[in-house]
This record gives structure tokens, C-alpha cells and sequence, in this order.
């Protein structure tokens, strides 16, 4: 068994250090505020800062909300580098920008050490029921030691290529989930401004080509009016403007993306930037002074 390092034990990563638990590994954790309970009770051991973190674990996970969180996480001065030994694994799952991820490899390779950029999906529901898709960047090597842990946390695990490559697929995962959204709000919107009963027609769209696990799960979402997430539409943002400055870095044009950011941009305005993710079909609803429940 491994000693591991766990870094931000918020909704998504309390479950997902649990779950290491749960496989007899030592799981050393630092979080803003106080390790939860529920991992105390588990074993969890916590530390101070990143530093101390790293001092005891051979593998360091980091799960935090944004680019300057890693960073910070990282690289401030009680934060992981500081207590990084050569040969150790920085492996970061958070959803956070591609090229930033480079050059956050870079510095830690400087140390002696291996990094992975290990961005997941599947939300709340993957992390609590270890079933989470997992996209990494980095060497196979380092893949191959810290597949075992990634093995307890999710089903689907894909060693894409390089660093930075895990998080450009999460990216892509993001766009087709934001879009799929989209596309369900308005059908289903459609659908009942036009008479019919919503939930009957999800149930027959889930029979033909249309089927998706969005239709299935926020599909219903929309029909039964429950917007608790989840996944925060402040963090969808977030994870579209990856797309959409990465976009521009390249020279590619994202027109449905921005059209979804531009509906999550809708909600937030009206004070839904803690909703669940697929509540973006109430920029929908307002725009056609309609809801799907009525």
C-alpha cells in the first residue's frame, strides 16, 4: 500500500480521497478549512500545507477548482514543490488550463519528479461511486504506477498523451457536454411550448439516435425543475473559457461554444451561478417567457 498525498477536499474530492482510503492506502490531506469528518473518521491523516503533504507522500494529488488554485497549491511557499523529493508523482486532477499545465510540468520535472495532468468526469455522482472518466497527460510510466489509484476512483482511464494532453480532452468533454445541454433545453422547450408533455417525450427521444446520457440525466433534471448540483454552472464557465482562450491561442473558431458560454453567462446574471449545470435551459425559458414544468 502507498502513502498518497490528497489536496482539496471539496464536493469532488472528498469522495475521490475516501475511495483511496477505502483501498488501504495512507491519505495524507490538506484542504482550505478543515478535513471533513467523514475522512478523519476513515483514517484520513492531515497536515498543515502542501509541503507537509508532500514530505510523506510518494504520490501528491491535487483537486482544486481553477488554474491559480494549482498553482498556488503547487508552488506557494508551504505548497507541495517545497516539500517535493526527487523520484515522487505530482499527479493534479483538477480542470485547468492546457498550457499552464506545461509549464506546471516543467517546473516539477526541474525537481526531480514526475508530473500528470489528470483531469476527471462524471461529477459528484462518478466520484462518490468511483466510476469517474479520467483523461491524463505525461509519461507512461508514471501512468503505469499511479494507474492502480486511478483504478479505485474511476472506470474509464485513458492515458491520452504528453502533459497537457489530459487536459485539452476534458476541455473537449466540456464543449460536447455544454452543447448537449443546450441541445436537450431546447427540444425539451419546444416540445412543451408546443403542448406535449415533456417527460413522455424524453422518455421516447431515450428509444432513437437522440439518446445521451445528458437526455437521461438532465433531461430529467429539466423536466422534474431540480437544479441542485451536481456540477456548478460557475465551474462549466470556467471550464468553457478554457475553451474558448485556448481557442483563440490556436486560431480556432468555437461559434456554439460561446453561444453556450453566452447562456451560462444568462444565468449567472439571474443569481444561478451555484444551479446545477443543466439549469443553463432556463436562459432558454426566458427568452421564450415559457417553462418547461408549466
Amino acid at each position: 500500500m502507498a502513502n498518497i498525498g490528497f489536496i482539496g477536499l471539496g464536493i469532488m474530492g472528498t469522495p475521490m480521497a475516501g475511495n483511496l482510503i477505502k483501498g488501504g492506502h495512507t491519505v495524507f490531506t490538506h484542504t482550505h478549512g478543515d478535513t471533513p469528518a467523514v475522512l478523519l473518521e476513515a483514517g484520513a491523516q492531515p497536515c498543515t500545507n502542501g509541503a507537509e503533504v508532500a514530505r510523506k507522500a510518494d504520490i501528491i494529488i491535487t483537486m482544486v477548482p481553477d488554474t491559480p488554485h494549482v498553482e498556488d497549491a503547487l508552488f506557494n511557499p508551504e505548497g507541495v514543490a517545497a516539500g517535493l523529493s526527487a523520484g515522487k508523482i505530482v499527479v493534479d486532477m483538477s480542470s485547468i488550463s492546457p498550457v499552464a499545465t506545461k509549464d506546471f510540468a516543467k517546473r516539477v520535472n526541474a525537481l526531480g519528479c514526475e508530473y500528470l495532468d489528470a483531469p476527471v468526469s462524471g461529477g459528484e455522482v462518478g466520484a462518490k461511486a468511483a466510476s469517474l472518466t479520467i483523461m491524463v497527460g505525461g509519461s507512461e510510466a508514471a501512468f503505469d504506477k499511479v494507474r492502480p489509484l486511478f483504478e479505485l476512483m474511476g472506470k474509464n482511464i485513458t492515458l491520452v498523451g504528453g502533459n497537457g494532453d489530459g487536459q485539452i480532452t476534458k476541455v473537449a468533454n466540456q464543449i460536447i457536454v455544454a452543447l448537449n445541454i443546450e441541445a436537450v433545453g431546447e427540444a425539451l422547450l419546444l416540445a412543451a411550448k408546443a403542448g406535449a408533455d415533456p417527460a413522455k417525450v424524453r422518455q421516447a427521444l431515450m428509444g432513437g439516435f437522440a439518446n445521451s446520457r445528458i437526455l437521461e440525466v438532465h433531461g430529467e433534471r429539466m423536466v422534474k425543475r431540480s437544479f441542485d448540483p451536481g456540477f456548478r454552472i460557475e465551474l462549466h464557465q470556467k471550464d468553457l473559457n478554457l475553451a474558448l482562450t485556448t481557442a483563440r491561442q490556436l486560431g480556432v473558431s468555437l461559434p456554439n461554444t460561446a453561444t453556450a458560454q453566452e447562456l451560462f453567462n444568462a444565468c449567472s446574471a439571474h443569481g444561478g451561478a451555484k444551479w446545477d449545470h443543466s439549469a443553463m435551459v432556463r436562459a432558454l425559458e426566458k427568452m421564450a417567457n415559457f417553462e418547461i414544468g408549466q
